[in-house]
Order: C-alpha cells, then structure tokens, then sequence
C-alpha cells in the first residue's frame, strides 16, 4: 500500500504551463505518474505534450476526474492558488513553491483545516512518492525502488540521500513536508498514517533544528506507534540566530537546537 498517493492518483499541476511546472510535469509522466491536467488562468486549451490545460482547478477536477494537486506557483499567487483548489474539494495538495509569506501559509492552511475537505503537504516541499505507483512533486523517481519503510522528511536533499542509502530495501511511501515554520502536513500526520498502513515496516523520521515538531513526534511515537522508528535531526553545529537553509531552521537561545531535540526526544535514535 501507500499513504495519500497510489496508482488510482489523478494529478493536476497548477502552474503547469510555466518552466518548473513543465520540467516536473514531464519528469512525473517519466515516472509514471497520472497526470490528467494543468491549470494556468487564460491558457484553456492549450496543452503541455498533449495534457489539457484549464483555467481553473474545479473545471479541470469535473473534466478529467483529478483529485491530486500540485503546485508549481510564484510565491505572490500561491496563497489564491491553494484556496482555489481547496474551494474546488481536492482531497491532497502538495505546494512545491518556495518563498511564501508565512501569512499567507496560515491563511490558507487554516482555510483548509476549516473545509475538511483538502489535506495540504507544504509549502517548500519535494512532494509525495509512492515508488512504483505515483509521484505527486520533484523526487526523482529513480533513486529508490518499492518496499516496506515509510519515510517523512522535512529536508528535500536528506530525503533523496536516504531514499538512495536505502534502496536496497525500498519505500512505501515518501513524505516531504518542507522546513518553513507554518505547514499543512506534519510529522505526526505521517507516522499515523504509516503505523496504520499494512504493508509499511519501519519508519525513518528527518528533521531538523527549529521549532519543536521533532519532540512532539517523539511524544507521540512513544505512545501511539508500534512500528521502528529511526529519527535523524540534522543541525547539531548551526550557529545560533542563523537560518539554516528553511525559514523554520532557526535556533534561537536552547529553543529548537538539534542537543534540546536529542535530549527531548531520547526515544528516537539521532545522529
């Protein structure tokens, strides 16, 4: 099995028609992804390599039966975007964009929470895969093969590194749910949902310095998940004060440093 993305996956790709959206529509074909539609406003009609364009995510869900989203969208139209397709009732949305204002992140994450309807993974994330079923993002589908071991990740680069250290064994599924301080999709969200997945072994938990979602993921493995967990927190020699490549890997005084998230989350194994 896998969580939230499986072969049945229709994928629309807002902001398909621009270079990124192409590039990455073209490499989830490659993978074998079911990419049904694009959505750019003004372009209805047109096509990327024979995938019809719409102006907006309710005509291309009602036409093509889509019920995937990925956003490929600049920063100061991601927020309307996002809400269009949570408007429209997609059940996941997974916001690649990078650079959105965390305003706009709580607005329309909190608009999702209210619909019920849409689950957000993002923003500033690589996307969802399913090895050998889907591809919903930028994970490049050839570094891995098709196994056992979930994997949720708020580092893009450490989440193809251990895709690849691993691929003997293989994934589930993997999750990346970006590193900015306001996201949809969390640790926890991801480790429930590979504990109540059959076919999902073990588990392996990225995180990094900032916030305290690392020890509140350990709270609840210690207490709702059965299954192996190994946890890698990355960031034991970030300066204090210094953003650390994701706007939410900030430490500031003992708050958020990788030493407090060993020490709080002593059930995980860390490196």
């Amino acid at each position: 099995m896998a969580i939230w993305l499986d072969e049945s996956s229709r994928i629309l790709v807002q902001g398909m028609t621009g270079s990124e959206g192409t590039k990455h529509t073209r490499l989830m074909v490659k993978s074998g992804a079911q990419i049904v539609a694009g959505v750019t406003p003004g372009k209805a009609g047109q096509d990327v390599d024979g995938i019809p364009i719409f102006n907006d995510v309710a005509a291309a869900m009602a036409d093509t039966g889509a019920n995937v989203s990925v956003v490929f969208v600049p920063p100061r139209f991601a927020k309307a975007a996002v809400i269009e397709a949570i408007d429209a009732e997609i059940a996941l949305c997974v916001v690649i964009t990078e650079g959105i204002p965390v305003h706009d992140t709580a607005d329309f994450f909190q608009y999702s929470v209210n619909s019920g309807a849409t689950r957000i993974s993002g923003p500033n994330c690589p996307g969802i895969i399913s090895p050998g079923k889907s591809n919903a993002g930028i994970i490049p589908a050839s570094i891995t093969t098709a196994g056992r071991i979930g994997l949720v990740s708020k580092s893009g680069t450490l989440t193809y590194q251990m895709m690849y250290e691993l691929r003997d064994l293989g994934f589930s599924s993997c999750v990346g749910i970006g590193g900015d301080p306001i996201i949809g999709t969390t640790h926890i969200d991801a480790l429930a949902a590979f504990q109540d997945d059959p076919e999902t072994d073990a588990i392996v938990m990225i995180g990094e310095i900032g916030g305290d979602a690392e020890e509140r993921a350990a709270a609840f493995i210690k207490d709702n998940v059965t299954k192996p967990v190994v946890g890698y927190v990355a960031g034991f020699t970030a300066p204090e004060g210094k953003t650390m490549g994701h706007a939410g890997a900030i430490v500031s005084g003992s708050a958020g440093t990788a030493l407090a998230k060993h020490a709080r989350g002593h059930v995980l194994t860390l490196t």
